[in-house]
């Protein structure tokens, strides 16, 4: 019955975002920006890491990507609560940890694609990575979006209006981005900020990646990264059905 009810939601949710086949493009504009205008920058810096700057700058580009999307996922939820669709679901048998699924395994799959399409620009860009740690980066770029959606979500049941939701949102995301070393590696900072991102979860998810892409498969970062994205879904999940669930979602 769950995986009926959340291939059904999933089923719902997808079909939305192929109808915005806009939005769907849209939602990778900006690393792309970063990727055109900020990458050619690095291309002669030491950047205090192995491999090349479109190793260090394309991972980050991809968490970004989930990251930001992810986070902001919630305001649909608001919406839906306003239009009455919150309330017509409340009425059906639909598993409330189906609910919540649907939704955020659709966001893994929209932003997954727009991974996919971050990369190939990447590779016409000069990026030169081994094909296993470009789809170890695919996983972490899903295991972050299944996390924050299901966060974001949880929030957006609890708050009554998009004003409230995004300042809250931004709130956590510009930290987030600044201290987890997305445009550049931590090592590169003064000693007290890269011990201080060291409390930011999603540097470890950073590193991860990077090493990924470098060829690292059996590292510490490795090893931490999955550790912490494993954890931090199976939290986020745990945390967002228990919200639906009580707010009769």
């Amino acid at each position: 019955m769950l995986l009926n009810d959340t291939a059904l939601i999933y089923g719902r949710y997808l079909r939305q975002s192929l109808r915005s086949r806009f939005a769907l493009l849209f939602g990778v504009l900006t690393p792309l920006l970063y990727l055109l205008f900020f990458g050619p920058l690095l291309t002669h810096l030491p950047l205090g890491g192995t491999g090349s700057s479109w190793q260090v700058l394309v991972p980050g580009l991809l968490l970004q990507l989930g990251l930001f999307g992810a986070l902001f996922a919630g305001f649909t939820v608001i919406i839906e609560k306003s239009q009455g669709v919150v309330e017509r679901m409340r009425v059906t048998p639909v598993s409330r940890l189906a609910l919540l699924l649907g939704r955020v395994l659709r966001d893994a799959t929209v932003f997954v694609f727009q991974a996919v399409l971050l990369v190939l620009a990447a590779l016409v860009m000069g990026l030169r990575a081994p094909l296993a740690g470009i789809l170890i980066g695919f996983v972490f770029v899903a295991l972050l979006t299944l996390s924050l959606a299901s966060l974001s979500y949880a929030l957006g049941m609890k708050v009554r209006t998009p004003q409230e939701f995004g300042p809250l949102i931004n709130t956590v995301s510009m930290p987030s981005m600044l201290l987890s070393g997305l445009m550049l590696p931590m090592t590169l900072a003064p000693a007290w900020l890269d011990v201080l991102s060291h409390f930011v979860p999603f540097r470890y998810l950073v590193d991860a990646v990077r090493d990924a892409y470098v060829g690292h498969y059996a590292g510490a970062h490795m090893l931490y990264g999955a550790l912490v994205a494993i954890g931090f879904t199976a939290l986020a999940v745990t945390v967002g059905t228990r919200v639906f669930r009580t707010a009769g979602a």
